[in-house]
């Protein structure tokens, strides 16, 4: 689950803007027992994913609170990649992540052409029409119910994920993946 601020009316409805905060979260969708109305009045909007390789693919980093230990590991693995001393600050991490995920002046994702055979497992990526992961040398087709049987990695694609999101994967980040992907 996920979250990008309050993004839903008094009537429970969707309007218009796609975020609120820079501040893109992926959280836990249970946490000590308590259970969370996904549209609260005037707090934030649950954003459900199929995994942690969609929310990173979407922009979203693991929550500092409900998912320290993953927070931590993603953090280390960023600091790691960029080669720094200390480990980011979260609002670095989200100013970094919101130039990477949004073109300038739209509401569109940014995504950037990749060869496939270079990316690290966790990744996401179109080709064709096709969105899918990219996970031990092979595509996995993603769909809203699961992955699909894995495909050869085609040559070039249509990188999804943010780059700093990547490089933390590239630095052994291991996002949480849907139970379909187990084995394929």
């Amino acid at each position: 689950m996920g979250n990008r601020g309050c993004l839903h009316g008094t009537g429970r409805t969707l309007g218009v803007a796609r975020w609120r905060s820079r501040l893109w979260i992926c959280c836990t969708l249970t946490w000590r027992d308590v259970r969370r109305d996904p549209m609260p009045p005037g707090r934030w909007t649950a954003l459900f994913f199929l995994d942690e390789a969609t929310a990173l693919a979407a922009g979203h980093r693991p929550c500092a609170y409900c998912r320290r230990a993953d927070y931590l590991a993603y953090a280390e693995a960023w600091r790691s990649a960029d080669g720094a001393v200390q480990r980011p600050w979260a609002y670095q991490m989200d100013a970094r992540l919101h130039a990477e995920r949004v073109e300038p002046g739209t509401r569109r994702q940014r995504t950037r052409p990749a060869r496939c055979g270079e990316l690290p497992d966790g990744a996401m990526v179109r080709h064709d029409g096709t969105i899918g992961l990219v996970l031990c040398g092979r595509l996995l087709p993603w769909t809203p119910g699961g992955y699909r049987p894995a495909q050869p990695l085609p040559d070039q694609v249509e990188l999804l994920t943010p780059p700093a999101s990547v490089a933390a994967l590239r630095a052994c980040y291991r996002p949480v993946l849907h139970p379909s992907a187990a084995g394929r």
